[in-house]
């Protein structure tokens, strides 16, 4: 039986390493303990996202807390719409503007960063992918998500990437981007930009992470506690056995 069972996961194994090879991800490092990186990925989405998109399960007054931002930051800074303090994050174009314009309106973004098969990585490397495609209605194209109708709202900032092709059993395929036409942000620039958005995506869709993250310290700390605390009682209780 265990032979058998070797057999298979030997047979299996080449298979798996090489599927994660062809969906290989480049890391985002996105850190959502960052509060800084929070922050600026919250002006990042605000500034050219959340036109289109909404956060439907973020409220702005949880922004407040988690980023450390008074009611009055939130308003001068992020709260492009004018909604009350403890709204959720609404897209300033109206579903009906959105269809007639796009053909359906675009998702909310809330759990983007939780959805997608690795999860902030994907995120990160969507927003590095858009080229420039002319068969598409809005004449972009992205290596993530093929023949998405999104158009690349950021490519002032990354510049204009055309795909470079190679045959693949007699069909073209994208090989890499090139980067022909610069942005205003370099390559670097760009990556923390996208970073930046990817953390507070990340942080978006499940905010209950930082405080999870930081009580799971003090479980870890308890544990180890009540390990020594047992340890010494069953030391007490076996002595005089011993």
């Amino acid at each position: 039986m265990i032979k058998r069972l070797f057999a298979v996961l030997l047979a299996v194994l080449p298979l798996a390493v090489l599927a994660s090879s062809e969906t290989a991800l480049t890391p985002s490092y996105a850190n959502i303990n960052d509060q800084a990186s929070l922050q600026r990925g919250a002006t990042h989405f605000m500034d050219y996202c959340a036109g289109c998109h909404s956060l439907q399960y973020q409220r702005y007054s949880r922004l407040a807390k988690d980023l450390g931002l008074s009611e009055e930051e939130i308003n001068t800074y992020l709260n492009r719409n004018g909604a009350k303090f403890a709204e959720t994050v609404v897209a300033s174009m109206t579903p009906g503007d959105a269809t007639a314009w796009f053909g359906k309106a675009p998702p909310d973004l809330s759990l983007v960063a939780r959805n997608k098969p690795g999860g902030a990585d994907w995120t990160y490397n969507f927003l590095k992918s858009f080229y420039v495609d002319e068969s598409r209605p809005a004449g972009w194209n992205n290596l993530m998500l093929p023949n998405a109708s999104m158009p690349h709202v950021l490519w002032e900032l990354q510049g204009i990437q055309r795909p470079v092709y190679e045959d693949s059993e007699g069909l073209p395929h994208v090989a890499h981007l090139e980067l022909t036409t610069p942005g205003k942000l370099s390559v670097e620039e760009y990556d923390a930009f996208a970073r930046d958005l990817t953390a507070f995506l990340q942080y978006v869709g499940e905010p209950a992470a930082l405080e999870r993250e930081s009580i799971g310290i003090w479980v870890l700390l308890f544990l180890v506690f009540l390990t020594l605390l047992t340890w010494l009682l069953k030391h007490e209780y076996w002595r005089d056995v011993y």
